[in-house]
């Protein structure tokens, strides 16, 4: 063991090899010596007492600020990620605006399948008036007379399947589109609520069977003249605007014109 007395100053480092269990004792001019078992024991104690304080310490200094500047840029990392947020800085990077991706095909298909919009529905109870009179005689004799109270509904919107392309124009997030011309749809009348009222018949004649059938169509008729008169179509056209309205802002349209 006399060598390691000699060169305390050159030792750098101390090795267990696996497979023999011997230590190895390496020094920085390329010195290595073997030990096994207890010979080591002692051997070490003295090398340890005789390595300078400074060379066994120096590695935790390293350590320590290895630990301290990866904590620093964590946190350095954290504070502009922060500022970043906070500040908007983010959304000025990405714009301040979304980008649209819906081109002129894709909105007028999407129109288009809504088919026929209805958007008003216009409900009347009105008494519609028939009879059948004889140019010779007098109605008490061969007259037909009939009253029906009459419960009507009329249905109006915009039937969108006839959109055409043309009739859409994309620029970017504003859009101008053309409906086509609101209109009836269905006049009905409900059989449940329509009723007849009265029914005169002449001493002498017999009641039509064809009087109730013509009453009726007057009836659909006039409900459906009534609700003209009362704006039905005008209502329809303003609330499929604010129906398709409603649509392309979902789409992310911002300004949407009718012409």
């Amino acid at each position: 063991m006399d060598f390691v007395r000699k060169l305390p100053q050159q030792i750098w480092s101390i090795e267990l090899t696996p497979h023999t269990g011997a230590v190895v004792l390496a020094s920085t001019e390329g010195i290595t010596r073997e030990y096994e078992g207890t010979a080591f024991m002692t051997t070490a104690s003295e090398v340890s007492s005789n390595v300078p304080p400074g060379r066994r310490s120096s590695v935790l200094p390293w350590l320590g600020g290895v630990l301290i500047g990866v904590v620093l840029a964590t946190l350095l990392c954290a504070a502009a990620i922060w500022m970043f947020r906070g500040s908007g800085m983010l959304a000025m990077l990405r714009g301040s605006h979304p980008r649209f991706d819906v081109v002129q095909p894709t909105v007028v298909r999407q129109i288009q399948q809504l088919q026929r919009l209805e958007t008003v529905t216009y409900t009347m109870d009105k008494i519609i008036s028939g009879e059948r009179n004889n140019p010779y005689l007098p109605n008490v004799f061969v007259g037909d007379r009939l009253l029906l109270v009459v419960h009507g509904e009329v249905i109006a919107g915009v039937n969108l399947a006839n959109l055409h392309p043309s009739d859409v124009k994309v620029e970017e997030h504003k859009l101008s589109i053309h409906l086509p011309a609101p209109e009836i749809f269905t006049t009905r009348i409900d059989n449940q609520k329509t009723r007849v009222y009265s029914r005169d018949t002449g001493l002498f004649s017999s009641p039509d069977p064809n009087l109730e059938t013509e009453v009726r169509q007057e009836a659909e008729r006039q409900l459906q003249q009534a609700a003209l008169q009362d704006g039905i179509l005008r209502s329809a056209d303003q609330n499929a605007r604010n129906t398709v309205s409603s649509l392309l802002k979902g789409l992310g349209f911002t300004s949407v014109e009718f012409n």
